[in-house]
């Protein structure tokens, strides 16, 4: 098992993890450190890094930004301090992400004629409303099947949501983090141009679980070119932590505050 898990989302967003139960769920993993990188969620620390029942918790959050003619990435900013630039930005996406996601539930109960009965509120996204749908007694998808006819990119629900650009949230994370990564770089649909915007950052998520068969020289060539930190996690989103994720070594490399 590795000894960090920097990718793990709690309910403050899409996962299912509460955050009082990250430090349990890191021992029954066997993880000593745990990111959380709720998207485009601050989280309710005092500082960057702390311990929380023996458990080391790194104060990070994923951002999404989009590169000038590019396809939408995602950003890992680690060692959170949270400054204005920062707090207004999340603020502004959350408040995009409310009105979209309204409009999403909007459809869906339209289009199916079923009461889906949630609540969009702080930290709602798509895999709230596909969980809503899998779970009504009368609507005939399951969770994946919700995405793929409905609410997926080009189906007749999906609401695209505004992000910012690339340099602006590269910035702002820049000031905020000391370490920015590239999350899940062979992940996106044009590997190689996601690639070329390491060279801009200080590390790229090296370590992922993509759940098929992936030729990673490319991400071990960017890496050696520019001679940047690798960081890793299990993009976990519910309680099963340590999928992937960083050595010990690797993860004293990043040089985050101690606890």
């Amino acid at each position: 098992m590795p000894y960090a898990d920097l990718h793990v989302h709690t309910t403050r967003s899409d996962g299912t993890l509460e955050f009082e139960a990250v430090p349990a769920a890191a021992r029954q993993a066997d993880v000593s450190v745990v990111g959380l990188t709720d998207h485009e969620r601050l989280q309710p620390l005092e500082r960057p890094v702390v311990e929380r029942d023996g458990v080391t918790i790194v104060h990070g959050i994923e951002l999404r930004v989009e590169p000038d003619g590019g396809d939408r990435v995602d950003l890992l900013g680690y060692g959170v301090t949270p400054t204005t630039a920062l707090e207004e930005l999340v603020e502004d996406i959350q408040r995009n992400r409310l009105e979209r996601g309204q409009a999403i539930v909007d459809c869906v109960e339209d289009r199916l004629g079923i009461d889906l009965a949630i609540d969009v509120e702080g930290g709602f996204g798509r895999p709230h409303v596909a969980r809503a749908i899998a779970d009504h007694p009368d609507a005939d998808y399951d969770y994946q099947g919700a995405f793929d006819h409905l609410i997926g990119a080009g189906k007749p629900c999906y609401v695209p949501r505004w992000v910012p650009s690339f340099d602006r949230g590269r910035r702002t994370l820049e000031e905020a983090c000391p370490i920015v990564s590239l999350a899940h770089p062979l992940r996106y649909r044009d590997p190689a141009s996601a690639l070329e915007l390491v060279a801009d950052l200080d590390a790229v998520e090296r370590h992922y679980p993509y759940g098929r068969a992936v030729d990673t020289e490319p991400v071990e060539r960017v890496v050696d070119r520019h001679d940047v930190l690798v960081t890793g996690g299990s993009d976990a989103h519910d309680e099963r932590l340590g999928l992937a994720g960083l050595s010990a070594a690797q993860f004293r490399a990043l040089e985050l505050p101690a606890p």
